[in-house]
């Protein structure tokens, strides 16, 4: 389950699918992974081959990571119930 988002565009893209202000152009892709992320249980639940699904390391050592396109990723954090802090960046 996603509780939150980081920002505003990829929130509005999640509940509406509109795609104005994301930076990502692979927004088909985005798309299945959020709705990977909504039905998870778990942060491993991402961890399929394919996605380069990893955690972070050192001050963001709680934030996993999936890989969108190119150098983009979604990353998030767990709070035990669900994804939080959910984002799309590049970290590279």
């Amino acid at each position: 389950m996603i509780k939150s988002f980081r920002d505003k565009a990829l929130a509005r893209f999640h509940a509406t699918g509109e795609t104005r202000g994301l930076s990502v152009t692979n927004t088909a892709r985005l798309q299945r992974l959020m709705d990977m992320l909504e039905r998870a249980r778990k942060p491993e639940a991402l961890n399929v081959p394919g996605l380069g699904y990893h955690r972070l390391k050192g001050n963001r050592g709680d934030t996993y990571s999936v890989s969108i396109s190119g150098n983009w990723r979604l990353t998030y954090k767990w709070d035990g119930e669900g994804a939080v802090d959910v984002n799309v960046e590049d970290y590279h």
